[in-house]
């Protein structure tokens, strides 16, 4: 029975091949929450999705026929992404799929992708065990320790922070980051005074930080969403405090300077997008997604944007849309000029080597404040 089912899926394999390439298209598949709770970022990302198919379709498509992006809404759940990644494998035939979407959902559909051997590429779902679906799985956006880790060196080397709160999400993602930044600090010499955590969607974050203040620290690190980490800067103006806040990707929204107001100027974060950056497919990104969306792009758009590219730039070096090749030719991808920076390469596991920048918070806009590029910080 085992038998039959590998054989059935191999022979669909070649059958997507065969049919996603024809009738002049090559068909790219994408998923991201476009409804729920986290809709504003799967916003962002289909935004940076269709932005990657513009540009590779406005100069000349991939083997000599243009890409369609195929989307759907997998509304953060597990079941819908389960069931989209059906779809996109049996009724639709994609090459590939991009994944737009948080790490519940992103998750539960990469063995999937790895059983049918459909290359998959995540944008930013951080959770470690996503690409430990298979060799068919790869990664553009942090591993969540790694950009913890970057986190964690930035407070103590470049921040010079002594003394140390922590103010973790309680999910996968908020306490990876945490576990990350706690380690490397405490390498490097410095007290972690407190490590406190809070629920998904807290709407007080009071009780928190009157004991963090109580104790006095250098800097504040905070994991979070855009409306956790709004509400934790906002609050922490309001009691006083005086330390350091530090955040990471999960503030890098237009929606977290929205509803923090004045009370984020000074707040420094990790992230993926240089806005200031002066490489000419970052200003093009920036400058387009502004006029197309008539918003402020974010990490999210920009590492979907990479994700798309990464896949068809792997499409083109294999010169074939054999699943097979596109996985060999993502696996040797060394040096690519992304929206979020220069990726490196790939990791053996899948996982993206590559900067990790630093934003700061400064009348109300994002801008440069530094990067890491420290190859034993930035390696998975």
């Amino acid at each position: 029975m085992r038998l039959k089912r590998f054989v059935l899926g191999i022979v669909l394999v070649f059958l997507t091949s065969a049919v996603s390439f024809a009738g002049g298209v090559i068909k790219i598949g994408f998923f991201a929450p476009l409804t729920g709770f986290a809709a504003a970022d799967g916003a962002s990302a289909k935004h940076g999705a269709m932005l990657a198919v513009e540009k590779i379709n406005s100069t000349g498509g991939i083997l000599g026929k243009k890409v369609k992006l195929v989307v759907y809404d997998d509304g953060v759940s597990s079941q819908q992404a389960v069931a989209i990644a059906r779809k996109l494998i049996q009724q639709d035939r994609v090459v590939g799929v991009v994944s737009g979407s948080y790490s519940t959902p992103t998750r539960a559909a990469a063995p999937i992708y790895q059983r049918f051997r459909v290359p998959f590429v995540v944008a930013y779902a951080t959770h470690p065990d996503i690409t430990k679906a298979g060799d068919y799985v790869f990664r553009v956006g942090f591993l969540a320790k790694v950009e913890g880790r970057a986190g964690g060196y930035v407070a103590t080397t470049m921040l010079h922070a002594k003394k140390i709160a922590v103010l973790t999400m309680d999910n996968d993602f908020g306490k990876a980051l945490s576990e990350g930044f706690v380690n490397e600090a405490k390498k490097n010499g410095a007290e972690v005074v407190a490590n406190l955590s809070f629920a998904l969607g807290e709407k007080d974050m009071t009780p928190y930080l009157t004991k963090i203040k109580a104790l006095n620290p250098d800097l504040i690190y905070c994991t979070g969403y855009y409306s956790e980490g709004a509400l934790t800067v906002k609050q922490a103006k309001q009691l006083g405090i005086k330390a350091q806040l530090f955040g990471q990707e999960g503030f890098d929204s237009p929606m977290f300077l929205k509803i923090a107001g004045n009370a984020a100027n000074g707040t420094i974060i990790t992230t993926d997008l240089n806005r200031d950056s002066k490489r000419p497919i970052v200003k093009w990104f920036i400058s387009q997604y502004r006029k197309q969306f008539k918003m402020e792009p974010d990490m999210v758009g920009a590492s979907s944007f990479d994700a798309v590219y990464v896949l068809a730039e792997a499409i083109k070096k294999a010169n074939s849309t054999n699943p097979a090749r596109i996985r060999k030719a993502l696996a040797s991808i060394k040096n690519f000029n992304g929206v979020t920076g220069k990726i490196h390469g790939f990791t053996k596991k899948g996982e993206v080597i590559k900067p990790v920048v630093l934003q700061k918070v400064e009348d109300g806009k994002f801008i440069y404040f530094g990067v890491v590029d420290k190859k034993n910080i930035i390696t998975p």
